[in-house]
């Protein structure tokens, strides 16, 4: 819908908006509308919460709520809980699976376990994150060789949408072709129809993380916390074409180390394959 509303021009000099809109199939009040900005107040909260809970993620939104008015902000759990859903948060810790039933059809079991993970393209890994920035926030979503360690894909966006995931995985399969096996969280954009037909007619098994078990997609979340702590933090950005330019740098950095924490010896690291021939 965005995009669309990008290619309607307010001067044309034959079409009017009416008839742009229309031949667009876009809402005339959906063009003029313009998003409410989160209140300032509201975003310096959530980027003290993101860099407290990176350390501390099984504090949830009582201990926030304390945590907060500890440093003079005037919350409460309703508003808290509802930056949290903003942020794409999750207290980290064992429930009962509440999933809703239109959904609980493609939640998939996790296939990780006790799986011996020896090659390059067997399992990729992916999680979607909140990224502050000096004014607002972004999403930023990608996936992971779990063997090399390597960042196949990434991409950076205002929503979280599975379109937006799916389009950020096509480019990683076009670059270094597709994996045997994707794991994900049960967040709403991998219990999707749309994402499950996708890895289906790829032949890519789907595999999802428990309810609450954080150390099931722990590959990923080690490098969203290296990420934050090493880059993110210490430069935030202005707009979403310096955080993308950002990202990009630090993950050619983070891809030059060979250190990287494995059962794989560092000569067999992901700097040693050829990935054009595993493509």
């Amino acid at each position: 819908m965005k995009c669309r509303q990008q290619l309607i021009e307010v001067r044309h000099k034959k079409l009017s908006i009416r008839k742009q809109c229309d031949l667009l199939r876009v809402s005339r009040s959906s063009f003029y509308y313009e998003p409410c900005e989160e209140k300032p107040e509201n975003v310096e909260m959530m980027d003290i919460m993101d860099k407290h809970l990176i350390h501390h993620p099984t504090e949830g939104v009582e201990s926030m709520v304390f945590f907060l008015k500890d440093r003079g902000f005037n919350v409460g759990p309703k508003r808290i809980r509802r930056l949290f859903k903003l942020m794409g948060r999750e207290t980290l810790y064992r429930k009962k699976n509440l999933s809703k039933r239109g959904l609980i059809h493609y939640i998939k079991p996790y296939l990780l376990r006790n799986l011996d993970i020896n090659r390059p393209n067997q399992v990729w890994c992916t999680d979607i994150t909140y990224i502050p920035m000096k004014k607002g926030f972004m999403y930023l979503t990608a996936y992971i060789d779990v063997y090399s360690r390597k960042i196949m894909s990434f991409g950076i966006s205002n929503t979280m949408t599975t379109k937006w995931c799916v389009e950020v995985l096509e480019e990683g399969i076009r670059k270094y072709g597709k994996p045997e096996i994707i794991n994900s969280d049960q967040g709403s954009q991998y219990t999707s129809l749309a994402w499950n037909e996708r890895l289906t007619k790829e032949g890519i098994q789907i595999s999802m993380d428990g309810k609450g078990r954080a150390t099931d997609n722990a590959w990923i979340e080690r490098f969203w916390k290296t990420l934050k702590t090493e880059y993110v933090y210490l430069n935030p950005s202005e707009n979403g074409f310096e955080l993308f330019k950002g990202v990009q740098n630090h993950i050619a950095y983070y891809h030059q180390k060979t250190h990287h924490t494995t059962k794989q010896k560092p000569e067999d690291r992901f700097h040693k394959f050829n990935w054009k021939q595993v493509a």
